[in-house]
C-alpha cells in the first residue's frame, strides 16, 4: 500500500484553447462597464418591479412567462444585498447607491457571455470543422444586439442559453449513443437536456419551441433505432423509457418546482391578489387572509356571507345591493320593474352581506348544531341590511334586455310576486352531496322558477349609468346561452349569524368572527391557478413607439433606443451587426436553395455530394434552420405586441448555419485550387467588414463613448432607424 506513495500522483487533463480564449473573450465583451449606464434601461423598469416584489416576499402574477427566468434576476439582487426598497416607474432613472447594479446585470451577461463557446461546441458536435465553430463562435460574440441584450436585466440572454445548453446536451447524447449508451456521460447529457429545455421553458414561454424541436429529434431517432434489428425488445425499452424520463417526466418535475419555491418565497400579500381566488388570497399573509381567518368552513342555514365573482377581472367585484331602485324607466325608454337595484360592486362594503335563508322557516340565525347547505339545495338569499330578498323575474335587466333584471324584492301590491328561490349548484364538487364551503366551493345559483343563472354581466360589458352608480350589472342568464366564469361565486367572508333582531344583526354584521378554521390551498391547487391566470391573463396590447412585426425583424428595419443619456449625447440601442444579419438571411436562402437542389437530383438518382456530407447537411440544417424556424414563425399567429428582441433566440440559430453554408461550399463547390483560395480571401474580408461593423456600432451598443450630432447621423444606416438626435 505505501509502496504507490513512492511515485508522485500524476493529473492529466486536456484543455481546449479554443474554447478558453473564446469564453474569455465572451466574458470581457458582456461584463466590461457592466454598471454603466447607472441607470434603469429599457425594460429593466418592468422586471425590476418583480425583483423587488421578490426581496420583500410579496406574491406577483406576471403574464409574460413563468417564474423562473424572474427567480435568476431576483437572486442576482439577493446576492447583491438588494432590499428592493426602489421605485421602478421610469426609465433613466438614477440607481440609489442601495441598486447592486453590477449584480443584477450579472446573471443575464454571465449568460450572454457562455453563449460564444456553447456556439462553437455545437458546431463541433455537428461534425464540423473546428475554424467554422471558431466562426459561428466569433459571429455570437461581435453581434452588437445580443451584447446589448446581454448587459442589462433582462431575460432574453438566459433563455438563449438555456436553448443552446439544450442543443449541445442532446447532440453530445446523440453522437454517444453509438458507442456508449447507458454510460455515465450518456446519462449525464441525456439528462442535462432535459433539465435545460425545463429552464429554457421556465424563462419564457418562447423555450418550448425548442424543446419541442429536440422532442421531435428525439423521436425521428429513436423511430430509427427501431429499425435496427441488433436492438433487442428490451434494450428497445429501456432506451425508451430513459427518453421518457429524461425528456418528459424530469423537465415536467423541474418546471413544477420553479413554481413551488416561487410560491414559498412570496408568502405575503400584495397588489396581484385580487385577480387570484378568494381560496388563494386567504392562503396569502395579510390581506384576505387577515379578515378571513377564524371563519367558519360551511356554509349553513343563517350564515352571514359575501359573494366574490369567480371571474375576478377586469376586477374583483361582490354581489351588492343598496336601497336605491331601478328608474321606472330607462334612458331608451324601456321599462323596469323599479324593484331594489342589486349589483356587483368592486370594493368591500357593509352592503355586499347577505344571509342565508331556509325557505321553510323564518329564522335568520344559525340553529345549533348548524344545518349545512349541500349541492342542490334550494335557499333564499337575504340582503343583510335591507333584509329584502334576492329576486329575479321576466323583465329585462337595463343594459342588457336578453338577460332578466335581478333585484331585490319589493312588494308593491301589484301582480308580480316574489320569486326568490335559488338552487345552490357546487362547480367544483366532488360528489352530489358536497356541503357549501367558505371560499374553496365555487357555487352558481341557478333561479327555481326561470332556470336563469346568477351572472355579473357588467365584467364584460359597460357598468350601470349614474343611477347605479356606476356599479356593475347583475342579471340572470339562461343556462341555454352557455357557461362562463361569471356565472360563478364563492363565499369570500362568512360568520354563523346569531341574531334574529334587525339592529343587532347589523352591529353584527361589522363585527369579526371567532371561530378559527384553516382554509390553506394544497400546492397543486395553487400551481393550477396560478397557472391559469399566467395563460390566460392578458394585458391590454397597446401599440409601442417600438415595437415592430415580424417581417421587420428579418432585414433589421426596426431598433429599440434603450437608453439616452440626460445631457450628453450617449445611447444605447438594440441594433444587430447589419453584415451578420444580412449573411444569416443569405445563408438561408442559399442553404434552402441547394437543398432543394440537391433533393431534386438525388430523385434522378444522381449524387453530388457523398452520402456523409448529405447526412451532415441535413442534420445542420435540422438543428440550425429548424432552430430558427421554430423560434421566429410562431410569432407571425400571436396577437401581443412584438419588439425586436422576440427576434434574438432566432437569429442566434440562424447565424450557426452561416459556417455550416461556407465550409460547405467551400468542400464541395470550389473544387480548384485557385477557388478555394479566392475563396478563403473572401471570407477574410468578409469577417473583417463584421468586425468592422461591430466597432462601428460599439458606442451606441455600451453607450460610451458619447457621439457627437454628425457622429449619430452618421450611424443612421436606415431611413427607418430611430437614432436620438438632441436639438441644438
Amino acid at each position: 500500500m505505501l509502496g504507490v506513495l513512492k511515485e508522485p500522483v500524476v493529473v492529466t487533463a486536456e484543455i481546449n484553447v479554443n474554447l478558453v480564449a473564446l469564453t474569455v473573450m465572451g466574458l470581457i465583451s458582456r461584463l466590461w462597464g457592466l454598471c454603466y449606464p447607472r441607470a434603469v434601461v429599457f425594460d429593466e423598469v418592468y422586471y425590476g418591479q418583480f425583483v423587488s416584489l421578490y426581496m420583500k416576499r410579496i406574491f406577483f402574477v406576471d403574464d409574460s412567462g413563468p417564474p423562473f427566468g424572474h427567480m435568476l434576476l431576483a437572486l442576482g439582487g439577493y446576492l447583491g444585498g438588494f432590499d428592493g426598497n426602489f421605485l421602478w416607474n421610469r426609465i433613466g432613472a438614477e440607481y440609489p447607491m442601495n441598486v447592486p447594479v453590477w449584480s443584477l446585470r450579472l446573471l443575464p451577461a454571465l449568460a450572454g457571455a457562455l453563449c460564444v463557446p456553447l456556439a462553437y461546441q455545437i458546431l463541433v458536435e455537428l461534425h464540423f470543422s473546428h475554424w467554422a465553430a471558431l466562426g459561428a463562435a466569433l459571429l455570437i460574440l461581435l453581434e452588437n444586439s445580443l451584447i446589448t441584450q446581454s448587459r442589462f436585466m433582462l431575460l432574453e440572454s438566459i433563455l438563449i442559453f438555456f436553448i443552446l445548453l439544450a442543443v449541445l446536451s442532446y447532440l453530445k447524447f446523440y453522437n454517444l449513443q453509438k458507442h456508449s449508451s447507458f454510460s455515465g456521460s450518456w446519462w449525464f447529457w441525456l439528462l442535462l437536456t432535459g433539465v435545460s429545455c425545463s429552464c429554457a421553458v421556465g424563462v419564457k414561454y418562447m423555450g418550448l419551441f425548442t424543446y419541442m424541436l429536440l422532442l421531435a429529434f428525439a423521436g425521428l431517432h429513436f423511430w430509427h433505432m427501431i429499425g435496427d434489428q441488433s436492438l433487442s425488445n428490451v434494450s428497445l425499452l429501456c432506451h425508451f423509457l430513459a427518453r421518457a424520463v429524461a425528456l418528459l417526466i424530469i423537465p415536467v418535475g423541474i418546471y413544477l418546482s420553479f413554481f413551488y419555491v416561487h410560491l414559498a418565497v412570496l408568502y405575503r400579500s400584495g397588489p396581484h391578489d385580487q385577480i387570484m381566488t378568494s381560496a388563494f388570497q386567504a392562503s396569502l399573509e395579510g390581506g384576505l387572509a387577515r379578515i378571513t381567518q377564524g371563519q367558519p368552513l360551511e356554509v349553513a342555514y343563517g350564515s352571514q356571507i359575501t359573494l366574490r365573482n369567480v371571474l375576478g377581472k377586469p376586477m374583483q367585484c361582490w354581489l351588492h345591493s343598496h336601497t336605491n331602485t331601478y328608474p321606472i324607466r330607462y334612458e331608451n325608454g324601456r321599462g323596469s320593474s323599479h324593484q331594489q337595484q342589486v349589483t356587483c360592486y368592486p370594493f368591500k362594503d357593509v352592503n355586499n352581506w347577505w344571509i342565508v335563508k331556509d325557505p321553510g322557516m323564518q329564522q335568520l340565525v344559525v340553529s345549533n348544531p348548524p344545518r349545512p347547505v349541500r349541492h342542490g339545495h334550494v335557499v333564499q338569499l337575504v340582503h343583510g341590511i335591507t333584509t329584502r330578498y334576492l329576486n329575479t323575474h321576466d323583465v329585462a335587466a337595463p343594459l342588457s334586455p336578453h338577460s332578466q333584471e335581478v333585484s331585490c324584492y319589493i312588494d308593491y301590491n301589484i301582480s308580480m310576486p316574489a320569486q326568490n328561490l335559488w338552487r345552490v349548484e357546487i362547480v367544483n364538487r366532488e360528489s352530489d352531496t358536497d356541503v357549501w364551503k367558505t371560499i374553496l366551493s365555487q357555487v352558481r345559483f341557478v333561479h327555481v322558477n326561470t332556470s336563469a343563472v346568477l351572472k355579473a354581466s357588467g365584467l364584460s360589458g359597460a357598468s350601470l349609468p349614474e343611477w347605479g352608480y356606476r356599479q356593475l350589472e347583475v342579471v340572470g342568464e339562461k343556462l341555454s346561452k352557455g357557461f362562463h366564469q361569471s356565472m360563478v361565486w364563492n363565499v369570500e367572508e362568512h360568520r354563523y349569524g346569531k341574531s334574529q333582531e334587525q339592529k343587532e344583526r347589523e352591529v353584527e354584521l361589522h363585527s369579526p368572527t371567532q371561530m378559527d378554521i384553516s382554509k390553506n390551498l394544497s400546492f397543486m391547487a395553487k400551481f393550477t391557478e396560478l397557472q391559469w391566470k399566467i395563460l390566460t391573463l392578458k394585458n391590454e396590447d397597446t401599440e409601442h413607439k417600438y415595437s415592430s412585426s415580424a417581417l421587420d425583424w428579418i432585414t433589421m428595419d426596426t431598433n429599440i433606443a434603450y437608453w439616452l443619456h440626460p445631457t450628453s449625447g450617449a445611447q444605447i440601442h438594440l441594433l444587430g451587426n447589419v453584415v451578420t444579419w444580412a449573411s444569416a438571411n443569405a445563408a438561408a436562402l442559399v442553404y434552402t436553395c441547394l437543398s432543394l437542389w440537391y433533393l431534386i437530383r438525388r430523385r434522378r438518382r444522381i449524387y453530388d455530394i457523398p452520402e456523409d456530407a448529405w447526412q451532415l447537411w441535413v442534420s445542420a440544417g435540422g438543428v440550425c434552420g429548424g432552430g430558427w424556424a421554430v423560434n421566429y414563425l410562431p410569432f407571425f399567429l400571436m396577437e401581443k405586441t412584438l419588439f425586436l428582441y422576440h427576434y434574438l433566440p432566432a437569429l442566434t440559430f440562424q447565424i450557426l448555419l452561416i459556417p455550416v453554408v461556407l465550409q460547405h461550399l467551400g468542400n464541395h463547390l470550389c473544387r480548384s485550387v485557385l477557388l478555394k483560395s479566392m475563396f478563403s480571401a473572401l471570407i477574410v474580408a468578409w469577417f473583417s467588414s463584421v468586425y468592422f461593423v461591430y466597432c462601428t456600432f460599439s458606442p451606441v451598443t455600451y453607450g460610451q463613448p458619447a457621439l457627437s450630432v454628425t457622429q449619430l447621423k452618421d450611424l443612421r444606416w436606415k431611413e427607418s432607424w430611430n437614432i436620438l438626435i438632441r436639438k441644438q
